[in-house]
């Protein structure tokens, strides 16, 4: 029978995995008290969360909220897991930033999930160098706009060629 303290972290680690978008998995032993407060910050400013839990209830609750199992190679060791709640590349691109940081190295991002997909490292990073949300809408913006700013110039070309040949002709007439 378990604890009834274990079923209660497995009921809050659901909630919390109910939310998320991503779960990404880093290792952090050997990190100060100071370097993972200042982590933490970065994740929450970034729309994300770190828990730190138990492996197995973790997968139980991975489990018991119908997600992708994790590769026992990822969650071998003590693991911090950092949910990203609004927009995943923006975690991960807080989360690589500062794994790269000279004085963070105890801090080892192994990989994660999006979705259905089990993320390695690389396509952690992949992930992180990926445009923000907003920069993105911009582009698909940008894209549908751009044949239609172009149908709207060739419309306005026989406008535009017919205002300067009138003004040509006036500033002729000033002239003479």
């Amino acid at each position: 029978m378990p604890a009834i303290v274990k079923l209660e972290q497995v009921k809050a680690l659901r909630e919390l995995l109910n939310r998320t978008k991503a779960v990404f998995i880093a290792e952090y032993r050997g990190m100060t008290v100071a370097q993972s407060t200042l982590l933490r910050s970065r994740v929450r400013a970034a729309g994300g969360e770190m828990k730190v839990a138990k492996n197995t209830l973790l997968e139980i609750a991975m489990k018991e909220e119908n997600m992708t199992a994790l590769p026992e190679t990822l969650i071998a060791g003590p693991n911090v897991y950092t949910m990203a709640y609004d927009d995943p590349a923006a975690v991960a691109k807080t989360l690589r930033d500062f794994s790269k940081e000279k004085t963070n190295k105890a801090f080892i991002i192994k990989g994660g999930v999006l979705g259905k997909s089990v993320l390695d490292l690389a396509a952690v990073e992949a992930l992180a160098d990926m445009p923000s949300r907003e920069v993105l809408i911009g582009q698909v913006v940008r894209t549908i706009a751009a044949p239609i700013s172009g149908f709207l110039n060739v419309l306005n070309g026989p406008m535009r060629g017919l205002l300067n040949v009138l003004n040509a002709i006036k500033d002729k007439k000033d002239a003479a």
